[in-house]
């Protein structure tokens, strides 16, 4: 019988370093920093088995806990700039884009689907993201979903 999962939150320093280094090698592999886990684990520090038997279990709370998934729908005029101008709002919110995916326009104006994502020093800037409707060129702005 599988014993259920259970979540714990513990500070790093009373861990064994391994469970930091496990860490470690999926950031590097993530950010593209080595071509095999062999060779990540190998610049880390750990072994590869070590690696394999924790990497499904070790996770860091900013990853699972400190990050919201926002999605929105968009209408813009379709002008050069109004687009732009919308990404560099979003950016100066603290907001990562994820993904933009805009239709061919019609009749001047173009829906625009956009999934960004708050971390933990932006989440206050939810309510803020309405305000984009005040942009130049943006007609309408609907939440769609925020995790």
């Amino acid at each position: 019988m599988k014993k259920k999962s259970q979540l714990i939150v513990a500070d790093a320093q009373v861990l064994p370093d391994v469970f930091t280094k496990v860490l470690e090698v999926k950031k590097l592999m993530a950010q593209k920093g080595e071509k095999s886990f062999a060779s990540a684990c190998k610049r880390i520090g750990i072994s590869r088995s070590a690696y394999y038997k924790y990497k499904d279990c070790v996770f860091s709370y900013e990853e699972l806990f400190t990050r919201r998934i926002v999605n929105m729908y968009l209408l813009l005029n379709d002008r050069p700039g109004v687009l732009s101008s919308v990404l560099a709002f979003l950016h100066g919110q603290g907001a990562n884009v994820l993904t933009v995916n805009q239709s061919i326009p019609v009749d001047g104006a173009a829906a625009v689907n956009i999934s960004l994502r708050l971390t933990e020093d932006s989440e206050d800037e939810l309510a803020s993201l309405n305000s984009i409707i005040e942009l130049d060129g943006v007609l309408d702005i609907k939440l769609l979903s925020a995790e």
